[in-house]
This record gives C-alpha cells, sequence and structure tokens, in this order.
C-alpha cells in the first residue's frame, strides 16, 4: 500500500505551502476576540536588591487592566533543572532580563504607558562579570542562599597523566576563549494563553518540549498539570533557545489572574536579554604525543560561565567534558570542569550542547600537536581514532557506529588533501592575486551523542490509530515532536508511512499537543529521529498486529527505552554515559586580508555519517544550516556583556551570517551506515554540522599566516591583533623591527 522505500526519499517538507504562502500562524500571529496585551518590565541591570516596588501610577492609567509582581504569583520560581529562577523578582535582581512586574493593558500601547508608570527601588549590588571573579576569595554570592558560585563541577581520572607526559616526546599547551552565542532565531519569543471553557488554562507558545513546559506552568501557579495545556503553532527555529521557558509561564499567569486571553510579543531587544546563551568557556589543556603521533597524555581544565540560574549548565559541562578528548584513544586523562554562577544571562542549551566548546579545544591541539610533530593532521587524526574496541576517556566502551575514519577520510579527499604512500600531504592552494590577501585550508572531526546522556531519563512514547474496513483507510499518529525547522513533522509522516505500510495521504500526524499527544522528550540532542523513529516501529509493530486480530479500530500506545546510560563517577570520571554517537569532519579553505584581519570563507566541505537519510534533502539542509550558524559563531558573532549589560542586543550589533556570507561552494557528504539499534539505521544531524566548523577555519587561518588563533570568535580585530603579535615576535626573534 505504501510507496516502496518512503524512507530515504525527498519528498517535499509537509509545512512548505503554508509557510511560503504565508498561511502559518506563528505564535506572534495569534489573536482572540476580548484579548488584552502584556509588556514585561525588566530589571534592566545585572544585580541588586529591590527595596519597593510600586504600581499605582500604572494602575491609574486608563487602559491598564492589572500589574502583577511577584506576590501574585503562587510558588515564585522555576528552573529546567532547578528551581532556582523567581518567575518576578520581588527581592534580588540577578542579570539584566531578570523579570519584575507584568502590566497588562487593553492595547500594546496602553501596556508600555502603564510599563513606564510602574516605579522600582533598587539598591545596586557588586557584579560578577566573569567566572574567575566569580571563584576568587571575597566575591559575593549570586545566590546568598548557597555557598559558594560554584553551581557544579566534573573530575576524570584516568591512567596516570604524570607518566603519560614523561613519555612525551612533544607537549602543547593552550588556553582557549570561547565566546557565546545568541540563538537569533527568526520568531522572537511570543505567544498567547487563555482560559477554556471547560477551565483548562491553554498556552500557544514555542518551544522545544511542551511536556516540561507544562510540568513548569503547574508548579509554580499551583495547578495539577491536567489543568494546564501547552500547545505548539509553527515556532520559527529553536538552537535550544527555546529549551528553557522565557515567556510560558508569563502568559498563563496573566491569563489565570486576569480571566482574559493574554497576548504577549517580546522585541528583538527583549528576547535577547530574555532568554538563554551558549556557554562562554575558557579552557586550558596540555597534550603530548610520541613521535610517531600517538597521543599519551591530556591535563585540561574548563570553565564555563553559567550566568545567573543553573538552567541546564551541569548538563552542559558534562557534554563538554564528555567531548573533550575528541574521538581519539588517550591513554592517561586528567579533566577538571566547573559551572559557575556570575550576573551575566544564564547560559543554557544551544546546538552541540557543550560539545562545541570541547571540540575546539580538541581539534586544535591535535592540530598543534601535528604541527610540532611535522606530521599532517590528518594523518595524526588517523593514528589515534578509536577502535570498537577502544576504551574512551571516560572507560567505557564504544558504542556500536564507529565510523570517524570514514568521515574524515571523505572530507579530507574531498577538500584535496592527498593519501600517497601512506602518508596524507595538506593541499597546495594557489596564491592570491590581490596584496594582503592570504589562503589556507583546514580541517577537523568530531563526535556527538545521540540522545540524552549520563543517566537522564530517555524514552519517546507514541500513540498509532488505524481507521477502515478490509484494509487501513486512515491512520492517526500522535507524537509530541516539536518542529523548529529541522524537518521533522515530514520525516515522521515518512516514518509512519513505512511503518505501516499506508500511503503518505492516509497518514494524519497530531503533534505537540499535550491534551492530545503523550510526550515523546525534547527536540534536541539530535535524538528526535532516532527516538520518534524507533518509538513509531514499536507502536506500529502492534497496531498491525491488532488490525490483523480483527480489532476496528485499534488503537495502541507504546513507549520507547534505548539503552540505559548511567552518570559519571564523581570521582573517575568512569561511566556508560551514552547509547550512540554520530560522526562528522569539515574542511574549509578561506582567504584571509592581512591588512584588515577580515576572513572570507570560500568553500565548505561537511561529511556526515548519518546511518540513514530519512529524507536526503532536508538532512542537506540540516549540514548547510548548522555549517553556516557555526561560522557566524566562529567569525562574527561576538556576543559583548560588559558588567553585566549586553552591548550587542540587536542585529545592528550582533552579525549574524547573511546570504552574502555563505560559501559559493559548499560540499555536503553524507555517509549511510546504518547504526543497528537507530530505526532504519537511521542516527541523527541536527547539530552535528555546527561542530567541526570553528577549528577547522583556525586551522585554516594558521596554514594561511602561520598564526594561531585561540580566541573565537575570530573578528578582524582579533586577527589583525594576532597577526601584529606574532609579526612582532618573529621581528624580535631575528632582532630586527
Amino acid at each position: 500500500m505504501s510507496e516502496t522505500g518512503i524512507v530515504g526519499q525527498s519528498i517535499p517538507r509537509v509545512d512548505s505551502l503554508a509557510k511560503v504562502t504565508g498561511t502559518a500562524e506563528f505564535p506572534g500571529d495569534l489573536s482572540m476576540p476580548g484579548m488584552i496585551h502584556m509588556k514585561v518590565l525588566f530589571a534592566g541591570r545585572p544585580h541588586a536588591r529591590i527595596r519597593g516596588i510600586n504600581t499605582e501610577r500604572a494602575l491609574a492609567c486608563p487602559g491598564v487592566v492589572a500589574v502583577l509582581t511577584g506576590d501574585d504569583v503562587p510558588v515564585n520560581s522555576y528552573g529546567i533543572s532547578e528551581n532556582d529562577q523567581p518567575v518576578l523578582c520581588n527581592r534580588v535582581v540577578r542579570f539584566e532580563g531578570d523579570r519584575v512586574a507584568l502590566i497588562l493593558g487593553e492595547d500594546e500601547r496602553i501596556a508600555e504607558q502603564g510599563r513606564r508608570l510602574v516605579e522600582v527601588e533598587y539598591e545596586d549590588l557588586p557584579v560578577i562579570e566573569t567566572a574567575e571573579y566569580a571563584l576568587a576569595e571575597g566575591s559575593i554570592l549570586v545566590h546568598d542562599e548557597k555557598q559558594s558560585n560554584l553551581l557544579d563541577s566534573f573530575r576524570v581520572r584516568k591512567g596516570d597523566v604524570e607518566i603519560g607526559f614523561a613519555l612525551a616526546d612533544v607537549i602543547v599547551e593552550g588556553t582557549y576563549d570561547i565566546g557565546g552565542q545568541e540563538h537569533a532565531y527568526m520568531q522572537p519569543d511570543a505567544g498567547l494563553a487563555y482560559i477554556d471553557d471547560e477551565g483548562v488554562l491553554v498556552v500557544k507558545t514555542g518551544g522545544q518540549w511542551a511536556h516540561d513546559d507544562r510540568r513548569q506552568i503547574a508548579r509554580s501557579l499551583g495547578l495539577p498539570e491536567a489543568r494546564v495545556r501547552v500547545f505548539y503553532p509553527y515556532i520559527g527555529g529553536a538552537f535550544g533557545g527555546r529549551e528553557d521557558v522565557s515567556v510560558q509561564i508569563l502568559l498563563a499567569l496573566a491569563a489565570l489572574k486576569t480571566g482574559r486571553p493574554v497576548k504577549l510579543v517580546w522585541s528583538r531587544h527583549e528576547t535577547t536579554i530574555g532568554h538563554h546563551k551558549r556557554h562562554p568557556m575558557t579552557i586550558r589543556s596540555r597534550w603530548g604525543a610520541m613521535h610517531d603521533g600517538r597521543i599519551v597524555a591530556q591535563e585540561t581544565d574548563i570553565l564555563a560561565d553559567a550566568g545567573a540560574y543553573a538552567s541546564t549548565s551541569a548538563y552542559v559541562v558534562n557534554s563538554t567534558v564528555l567531548a573533550c578528548s575528541g574521538p581519539y584513544e588517550v591513554p592517561n586523562v586528567k579533566i577538571d570542569a566547573r559551572a559557575v554562577y556570575t550576573n551575566n544571562p544564564p547560559s543554557g542549551a544551544f546546538r552541540g550542547f557543550g560539545i562545541p566548546q570541547g571540540v575546539l579545544m580538541a581539534e586544535l591541539q591535535t592540530a598543534r600537536l601535528a604541527e610540532k610533530l611535522g606530521m599532517d593532521p590528518v594523518d595524526v587524526r588517523m593514528r589515534n581514532f578509536l577502535k570498537p574496541e577502544s576504551v574512551t576517556h571516560l572507560m567505557s566502551e564504544m558504542p556500536a557506529g564507529l565510523r570517524a575514519k570514514e568521515t574524515l577520510e571523505a572530507a579530507a579527499l574531498s577538500a584535496g588533501w592527498r593519501n600517497d604512500q601512506g602518508g596524507w600531504a595538506r593541499p597546495e592552494i594557489r596564491a592570491a592575486s590581490e596584496p594582503g590577501i592570504k589562503r589556507g585550508v583546514g580541517i577537523a572531526a568530531g563526535w556527538k551523542n545521540v540522545g540524552y546522556t549520563f543517566g537522564y531519563p530517555e524514552n519517546a512514547t507514541t500513540v498509532i490509530e488505524l481507521h477502515g474496513g478490509a484494509e487501513i483507510e486512515r491512520a492517526v499518529v500522535r507524537l509530541a515532536a516539536a518542529e523548529v525547522g529541522q524537518g521533522i513533522h515530514t520525516a515522521v509522516v515518512q516514518m509512519a508511512s513505512q511503518a505501516l505500510n499506508v500511503p503518505l495521504d492516509r497518514i494524519e500526524v497530531i503533534y505537540t499537543d499535550t491534551a492530545r499527544t503523550p510526550s515523546a522528550g525534547s527536540v534536541s540532542a539530535s535524538r528526535m529521529v532516532y527516538m520518534a523513529g524507533n518509538a513509531l516501529l514499536v507502536t506500529a509493530k502492534a497496531a498491525l498486529e491488532a488490525w490483523r486480530d480483527e480489532q476496528r479500530p485499534v488503537i495502541v500506545e507504546r513507549t520507547f527505552e534505548p539503552p540505559a546510560t548511567e552518570p559519571m563517577d564523581p570521582q573517575t570520571g568512569r561511566a556508560n554515559g551514552v547509547f550512540a554517537f554520530a560522526y562528522l569532519a569539515q574542511a574549509v579553505e578561506i582567504e584571509v586580508d592581512t591588512s584588515t584581519g577580515q576572513i572570507h570563507v570560500a568553500r565548505i566541505v561537511s561529511a556526515h555519517d548519518v546511518g540513514k537519510a530519512v529524507n536526503p534533502r532536508i538532512v542537506e539542509g540540516q549540514i548547510q544550516g548548522g555549517a553556516i550558524q557555526a561560522l557566524g559563531w566562529a567569525t562574527s558573532e561576538d556576543f559583548i556583556v560588559q558588567k553585566g549589560i549586553v552591548a550587542t542586543p540587536t542585529f545592528s550589533t550582533y552579525l549574524i551570517p547573511t546570504v552574502l556570507d555563505v560559501p559559493p561552494a559548499f560540499e555536503c557528504i553524507v555517509l549511510e551506515d546504518a547504526l543497528p539499534s537507530g530505526p532504519w539505521g537511521a542516527t541523527g544531524v541536527g547539530e552535528m554540522s555546527f561542530l567541526a566548523i570553528a577549528p577547522a577555519v583556525i586551522d585554516a587561518l594558521h596554514d594561511a599566516t602561520g598564526v594561531w588563533c585561540t580566541q573565537v570568535p575570530l573578528t578582524p580585530e582579533r586577527v589583525l591583533a594576532a597577526l601584529g603579535e606574532a609579526a612582532e615576535a618573529n621581528a624580535s626573534l631575528t632582532g630586527h623591527r
């Protein structure tokens, strides 16, 4: 009945028509009769004690319906992992984007006027600007109820690093200052909330896990979860930035208190200060290798700025630890990692979830070892890649599906590397014709977990209904997978069609609505194709068995659980923390203007093993989008916070790549070696194309100029300064200035 092999075909996206015709409703498009509008009064300062809030003038403003403060919140705290953030601050504000009051008006203009009339008396407190300062002796506490500003820490002890370094013929040390990043999704945070005819509080907004949004809303409002319904319309991008709630509880609170529908749309500035960012990190590392290229020791210290609240910082830094030895077999490892509270915007999930920072350090340390050894960096990587029988730096066995060598080989060959007489050689790049322009090529590899890690509960539940008589005339699939641009809704339709052997036009899917779908977890961790696909397979099998037993209609619910993982041992770091990895390698060719420091990326090669491409065109789109987003992080997206205040809150100051920054040459290499546990062999690709771009660009810059830059992003000013420092150091060595 089904199209043969629909999994693997590039069918059009199921949401394409609505999006290109403009009929798709995003959160900012929603409206209802009788609704009121909300504005949020943000703290506007990074650290202060609230001495008083006066709402009288705002309430006297004609058209202002209500002003809500922390006293109006039944349970005034929330958080995705730890309930350490007030819904509305009434005692202390800890970052610029803390919310202090909600102003509700008959229209936006009135709500804005009322916001200006709320008076807050603050007593400013010292600002904790950096993670280093937060840990310094005598530093005040960001959370005075805690004993220190240390949010969490991790350690790994494998082998004996002192013996490892004693054996090493070469040692390289590096300090990597890695900047934060703004998600810059197209639809700012927005939504609509109301109470329906049955007394259920309905919140329509954008997010990545509707059921967890519901949990947090219900908790903060003191309601049973059955009285809260979360529904996602078209979302408009996420990249991890919608894992934490932003406007959800605010909308729900306002609708509950007023009894009227409430709409809120944040400006770009409000969205930028109001939600979490990628973690800024400082990573110091020392690696040692033998003369033949074997890496024998690694010592690494990771310091992450968690910002004002916990968010997912502990899990993110745990992931950085997971990534920071690369897909390489290192016998002696010592890692210490810390996440620290500051008065900066909270740090949380962002595409890659801590893996990009670890990959950047590991790949640059590997490249610098290769330089010191006089070897090609591809050779050094090939020499050290993990093998199926290897033990990782966390002392765990390798999950099935190891494809590190194959992806690197594919990327290197496509980028022009030569593999002659058993050794690899970097391609020769022709010199630029313009004066001051230098060209270079760089390469890096990477790996990332598929699914949650380190013991976090992992499952996905699906309901399938089959309707018809002699044959299945309609199949209804209930699966709470948020579509944030990645194409999951199309992939689900394809997988359901093939699993049920039912044509596409007979498949109806009900997605992210907590009243109508069971939880499938978050669209994060590159997990949803793997988890949803496996859930569909087990549910479809049970549904078809019931259909053959003459049940009409069939309604079946099943939950898929992957192999269990375990947390790291607090003393050694030992853990079977991952049930599957995905592998990648990326190469770039760049031009750098040595007179301005400007980098232009002329070519990207991105090779990925995806197990099975459910929809090849969508897979290529994910690879291209992730790589360009990574290019922004690597070169232009300088998220600047000065004394706790965001200095780059708009797209005129925070520079994301545009179509003019997309390299004219972009090659996607999609390898398909079926993962045994994956649905139809599929793994995941959503985050992987981000991971190795930045270290590849830095490697290419070194190839062009001989200079290693270790601060991300590589803004023209930083590149120019590094070139100048190198020239000055060289002149000093040669006795000339």
